[in-house]
């Protein structure tokens, strides 16, 4: 295995996803495109790509971007659905950052004739609970 390889595949979300202290206090928004997002159909096995756009107000804490960065290669030899991989992502996040308000978009390349989009936003989603 090559050294990323080796990253990718030692990667344990929770202990090597970092999280870091918000400083300001303010409202403000954070950005994060993820135009390389790759995973495996469950059904076919064929690749999937889509660019995750992760969209997060911070409270307490930001993402380190690196450690995002491995956590979304890890997916890359996994067979999961589009809404499955969408979910995972928001909830980890979700969960781990505690936002203020978060919204994720998986955009997936069309394939076989069919374009999916998930969108998943913590407003509609705490309204719903």
């Amino acid at each position: 295995m090559r050294y990323g390889e080796e990253i990718v595949a030692s990667f344990d979300v929770d202990k090597d996803l970092e999280i870091w202290p918000n400083k300001f206090r303010k409202n403000y928004t954070v950005t994060i495109t993820l135009p390389e997002f790759s995973c495996l159909c469950p059904r076919s096995g064929y690749p999937d790509y889509a660019t995750f756009t992760i969209e997060y107000t911070p409270h307490l804490w930001v993402v380190e971007l690196k450690a995002l960065k491995l956590y979304i290669n890890s997916f890359r030899n996994r067979y999961i659905s589009h809404e499955e991989s969408a979910n995972e992502v928001f909830d980890l996040l979700y969960a781990k950052l505690e936002p203020r308000w978060m919204k994720l978009t998986a955009d997936f390349n069309p394939r076989g004739n069919v374009h999916t989009v998930i969108e998943i936003d913590s407003d509609r989603f705490e309204k719903e609970r």
